[in-house]
């Protein structure tokens, strides 16, 4: 119990002095960086410009709302005012009462950026319109038309597809702030506790995991940041999962396990981090999402299990009280999975008898050869 007790509070209270480089947040960000990335490489995100309009931030993804449309009025202003320049329809050329102008009413550049306005945006005031007088006019209109309508497509679909992503669907999934490592079912197991925080389910949900950490090969190779599969399941598997209610998935630390050689000793001095993923489909929307969490050595709990949150009321509802949502309660549990699995060895060998076909009991009569 005090080996628990001192865990709990070099956790707790010590925990926090010691930062630990991680690849993934606790809320799913990756911390990594590209460097010497070739000049030829970054013009590949132009290529898939529409995935690199949704990557971006939504003051850069403003920014480039508002300067494709205030960009596009203002170029197609210039043009409409040069065709008005060329065909001496301002009023500085002093037209002819007989003069039929390429466009009607436009008297210098502002009513020209109002004209280009009022085409792309079909507003259609009725002041300022095309005469037949000019092809070239009735060209443009027709080009700023059709441009018109690509960009308002683009980046009107840029927006909805950017409000609509299912990254913020992974917001209301939930994992528990810390791991556990002890018994389930006579096994060691390593546990974690996920909720989803509104009624609509997941659909297809899957939940797996990796293991980072440095390796080195028997070629001397040294491997930064080598993955290795952790098993996630609950007690119905880890496929299709039935997400109404918060769910306590565990990984069995067996001896194909990377745990099976940790103990609750030497935990704080391990070097790993645990990526723990949750995929699934969105209900009301069909989109797939991806929940990513990790946990580092200070955040596994050796010794402790979940508190209960799930019980049922006397209206016969069932109650979900996340009040005990990252609450521990500390069990006892061996200090490693290899002196678990020895005991169990052990006990399974004095269960099993042996028969010696060549013993014979002999009845020996006992005789006092003592003297006083």
């Amino acid at each position: 119990m005090f080996k628990y007790l001192q865990k709990y509070f070099a956790v707790h209270l010590f925990g926090h002095s010691r930062q630990r480089t991680r690849l993934v947040s606790k809320d799913g960000r990756c911390n990594i960086e590209f460097g010497n990335v070739g000049a030829q490489s970054r013009l590949i995100f132009f290529v898939d410009i529409w995935t690199t309009v949704l990557d971006l931030k939504w003051r850069y993804k403003m920014t480039i709302f508002i300067t494709a449309f205030l960009g596009s009025w203002f170029l197609f202003g210039l043009l409409w005012y040069a065709v008005a320049y060329l065909h001496k329809d301002l009023p500085e050329f002093r037209p002819s009462s007989n003069h039929t102008p390429c466009v009607d009413n436009i008297n210098g550049l502002t009513s020209a950026f109002l004209f280009s306005l009022e085409t792309q945006v079909t507003i259609g005031y009725g002041y300022r319109c095309v005469t037949e007088q000019c092809g070239t006019a009735i060209f443009l209109l027709v080009l700023q038309s059709i441009l018109g309508v690509i960009i308002n497509c683009f980046m009107c679909g840029a927006i909805l597809a950017k409000i609509s992503r299912s990254k913020k669907r992974a917001k209301t999934i939930t994992f528990s702030k810390n791991a556990v490592i002890s018994k389930r079912g006579g096994k060691l197991c390593l546990l974690i506790r996920v909720a989803n925080l509104r009624k609509s389910l997941l659909i297809s949900s899957h939940i797996y995991g990796k293991l980072l950490r440095t390796t080195v090969t028997p070629e001397g190779e040294t491997i930064i940041l080598d993955q290795i599969n952790i098993n996630f399941v609950v007690d119905a598997g880890n496929e299709n999962l039935f997400f109404i209610s918060p769910l306590t998935i565990y990984h069995i630390i067996d001896h194909n396990s990377p745990f099976f050689h940790m103990a609750a000793e030497n935990l704080l001095q391990q070097d790993f981090e645990l990526v723990v993923f949750l995929d699934g489909t969105v209900e009301s929307t069909s989109a797939t999402c991806q929940v990513r969490t990790s946990y580092v050595p200070e955040e596994v709990l050796w010794g402790y299990r979940f508190a209960p949150m799930v019980s049922k009321t006397k209206e016969g509802k069932y109650r979900v009280d996340f009040h005990n949502f990252g609450k521990t309660v500390a069990v006892d549990t061996p200090h490693c999975a290899l002196c678990l699995y020895n005991e169990k060895d052990a006990r399974n060998r004095l269960k099993k008898g042996y028969d010696n076909p060549n013993f014979v009991l002999a009845e020996v009569n006992e005789t006092d050869d003592t003297k006083m």
